[in-house]
């Protein structure tokens, strides 16, 4: 009995499929790798270099064939990651979901681990001057990063110029402090207060802005204050910035070596200059859990509910009666005087402030910071922060690959987590039904 011919689905199986999508992919890495090899041969295959006799060219064609294998791999590694996604189909996304759902779940006992050791670490043998300084630069973005989360995470307004309110907070303090003589603790709820002022300037004219529009005006905004800080030399000093900035205090307490109020002298210990820079560990990590404690209280209150609502359709929120001219500029206030509290710690921690701090770089790498950890979440931008700034100063040896090495890790998880690394949270609110029902369709996705 003859055989029946068999179907065009039956011919076409999955062994096929997977090397004819192999085949495509070894095919498109390979243009890949030769477009990066033409582009590396004038860029690295050759450098000039200083000797006796003057500047003579090294050849470094090495360099030039480890790109293109670099992109080779990559390209590679990144369609059989895609071909085995379409493959999966809903198997995979039945796989993504439940490892968002564990990450979420996660988060939950992550964060007081990471507090308790937040508060305990200058106790530790490893902790010294070059530790706690890092320390005190990672809670610093971590402050800011939170601070920007409010405007984008929860509002979804797109803020390319919050180190304007950064720069404002520094300039503010460092003014008043070093003119008035007051203490730090005095001027840094004036300089939060004068950045919020600035937020709210600056909420004004986009009220009607959204997007790429909204993102160019307040690029604008950070680049006119900072060249205002560099031209008004009557008030800011201008380019030479301004020095002699006072340190803060310990209930009247000074971290000097020498003087009769000073904490060494009154607790009786000998004078290390750690003591300060474990004080200013404290004064940041206290800031920076204010500054969570409070936008986790104003998560659950209607306006941070109305920002929420604001982030997901704007038509809609105006449909429901709320009034997106108020939530938008209490948005940008309450982002802005965080970022004008931490500009007034920097400024009292580095005793120095001038315009090239404040550039657009900074606002990037916050930005950066937000979207990397998980638009809205506070843990992914804490973890966010001590991965990019602390991964800055893990590669800073090798200086001339570091850039290289951050923009592929940000690539990467672009790619497998492109919306941060802990991309969802549970709402903050529930309905008492809601939640029940919630519960018991995780539970029946579990099994």
């Amino acid at each position: 009995m003859a055989k029946a011919k068999p179907t065009r689905a039956q011919q076409t199986s999955p062994a096929a499929s997977s090397k004819f999508d192999l085949v495509g992919g070894l095919r498109d890495a390979a243009i890949a790798a030769l477009i990066t090899f033409l582009l590396a041969i004038p860029l690295l295959s050759e450098r000039t270099v200083q000797e006796a006799g003057g500047l003579v060219l090294e050849n470094r064609w090495w360099l030039a064939f480890t790109a293109a294998v670099l992109v080779f791999a990559g390209r590679l590694a990144l369609n059989l990651f895609e071909q085995s996604r379409r493959n999966a189909g809903d198997g995979l996304r039945a796989a993504i979901s439940r490892n968002t759902v564990w990450l979420g779940d996660t988060s939950r006992f992550l964060a007081p681990s990471l507090l308790v050791f937040a508060v305990i670490l200058p106790i530790f043998p490893f902790s010294d001057r070059y530790i706690m300084d890092l320390s005190v630069l990672v809670l610093t973005y971590v402050m800011l990063g939170w601070g920007l989360n409010i405007v984008v995470g929860l509002a979804g307004l797109l803020d390319l110029g919050y180190v304007a309110f950064y720069a404002v907070g520094a300039y503010a303090y460092a003014i008043i402090a070093v003119h008035y003589d007051l203490s730090f603790w005095v001027c840094m709820p004036i300089a939060g207060v004068m950045a919020a002022m600035w937020g709210i300037i600056l909420g004004f004219p986009v009220l009607r802005l959204r997007g790429d529009y909204l993102a160019i005006v307040t690029l604008a905004f950070g680049e006119i204050i900072r060249i205002v800080l560099l031209n008004w030399t009557d008030l800011t000093n201008g380019p030479n910035g301004i020095s002699g900035i006072p340190r803060p205090t310990l209930f009247g307490l000074e971290f000097k070596p020498f003087g009769e109020n000073t904490f060494a002298n009154f607790f009786g210990l000998n004078y290390s200059p750690l003591q300060r820079i474990v004080f200013l560990y404290y004064v940041i990590l206290a800031l920076a859990l204010l500054t969570c404690a409070v936008t986790i209280r104003l998560r659950r209150l209607p306006i941070g509910r109305a920002w929420e609502a604001l982030r997901e359709d704007e038509i809609a929120c105006r449909s429901l009666g709320i009034n997106t001219t108020n939530t938008k500029l209490t948005a940008f206030a309450i982002g802005a005087m965080f970022g004008g509290i931490a500009g007034s710690f920097f400024a009292t921690r580095q005793g120095f402030i001038s315009p090239e701090s404040f550039t657009f770089i900074e606002s990037a790498i916050i930005l950066a910071i937000v979207v990397l950890g998980g638009l809205g979440s506070q843990v992914g931008v804490a973890i966010a922060a001590v991965v990019l700034i602390g991964g800055f100063e893990l590669f800073r040896e090798l200086e001339n690959y570091r850039m290289l090495i951050f923009g592929l890790a940000m690539v990467l998880i672009m790619v497998w987590r492109p919306r941060g690394l802990i991309a969802t949270r549970m709402p903050s609110v529930f309905l008492k039904d809601a939640k029940t029902i919630g519960a018991d369709l995780v539970g029946e996705g579990h099994r």
